[in-house]
């Protein structure tokens, strides 16, 4: 990901020269891992083991979405949380307010964007109970 920070106006010409110098360090970076794609979907053992991991790591994401649902159900947190489980992606808006988020990091030290949006791929079998737990209180509290 490449970000841009401008901390004064610039012209045109001064923007262009520094997206063709990014443009130029994204190539050089990523041509590198392309040629790696081509050899692993080029190699069938080599594509079909990573078809394997791919279905553990989307099918391991599944299951934590369906855990944080069934833990904030089953604990009484306030609110529908089916749009955790039909979003998809690694992840999640859960609907938390600023505030409600902002809670969450100070008390609970889980971290997320203001926005509400949380890493599913954090969530560990042993941390969904904590997790849920937790939103709960700042539903509840905040």
């Amino acid at each position: 990901v490449l970000i841009f920070f401008f901390f004064k106006q610039k012209t045109a010409y001064e923007i262009s020269a520094c997206l063709v110098g990014s443009e130029m360090c994204i190539r050089d970076r990523y041509q590198r891992r392309v040629h790696g794609v081509q050899t692993i979907i080029g190699d069938s053992q080599l594509f079909d083991e990573w078809r394997q991991e791919l279905k553990q790591v989307a099918g391991r994401i599944i299951q934590m979405r369906a855990m944080l649902r069934q833990e904030l159900e089953s604990q009484g947190a306030p609110g529908k949380w089916d749009h955790i489980t039909s979003q998809i992606g690694m992840f999640s808006y859960t609907g938390l307010t600023p505030k409600q988020c902002d809670l969450l990091t100070q008390k609970y030290h889980i971290y997320l964007v203001k926005n509400g949006r949380i890493s599913i791929c954090g969530l560990t079998t042993k941390n969904v109970s904590y997790v849920a737990r937790a939103i709960k209180d700042v539903v509840e509290n905040a």
